[in-house]
């Protein structure tokens, strides 16, 4: 078998895990949900079967998580949290761009998922990382201990959204910043299921209503919003 032909199925079942892993989770359950001042339904989260779907080749292309970074801007020594990290992939890029001085929080809902960041933290000899296990509405981060809190793809996830930003409202340093990446639901050539998408007026109605302020909408990444909000 060539490799091009191992790629191939690799991805089509990466892309089937993320696709049918919701259904196989929610069969014969309620929905989690609907937000009550947008309407949004709740997503199912992903679980760590699919986890080789978010470190796959391609994402660097897809989703440009680098630049993503640059126009946040993360600054050495500062202390973040990467909420919902999944399998770290923004964790270990954060924790070079903070450096030895730095702080990274890898918070997941789920254990199996910060196993997988420490097997990669452990790899890469990264040692400013600290694993915390959440629940669906609270981090359990230190209070006030945050410069920033970043949420890729996760937030539309939320089980209980207005909780979990309160919570990390209290986490966050007076003019800390909460960062959100979402697939953009007003573009219908991005390729993921529409629950997984949010539009940025949802965005910005949700997390005003918890007291966070919008700094800007970055909309240079070719799938997804970027929103900087800012604890006042």
């Amino acid at each position: 078998m060539t490799h091009a032909s191992s790629f191939s199925r690799w991805r089509r079942k990466s892309l089937l895990a993320l696709i049918l892993l919701p259904l196989a989770v929610t069969a014969g359950t309620p929905s989690p949900g609907q937000h009550p001042l947008t309407g949004r339904t709740y997503a199912w989260p992903m679980g760590v079967a699919g986890a080789d779907w978010l470190d796959r080749p391609e994402r660097a292309r897809e989703e440009q998580p680098d630049k993503a970074l640059d126009y946040i801007g993360i600054v050495p020594g500062s202390a973040v949290a990467d909420i919902g990290a999944g399998s770290g992939y923004f964790t270990t890029r954060l924790a070079r761009r903070v450096g030895p001085t730095g702080k990274v929080y890898a918070n997941d809902i789920q254990q199996g998922m910060l196993l997988l960041i420490a097997d990669k933290v452990g790899r890469m000899g990264l040692k400013n990382v600290e694993r915390v296990l959440g629940t669906p509405d609270d981090p359990k981060l230190p209070a006030n201990s945050l410069d920033l809190a970043l949420m890729v793809d996760v937030y539309h996830e939320f089980s209980a959204p207005e909780r979990m930003v309160g919570k990390l409202f209290t986490a966050l340093k007076p003019g800390g910043r909460l960062v959100l990446l979402e697939y953009r639901a007003e573009d219908p050539r991005v390729p993921i299921l529409e629950e997984h998408k949010m539009t940025r007026e949802q965005v910005k109605v949700e997390i005003e209503a918890s007291g966070y302020k919008l700094d800007r909408v970055e909309e240079r990444l070719p799938r997804q919003h970027l929103f900087i909000f800012t604890r006042p």
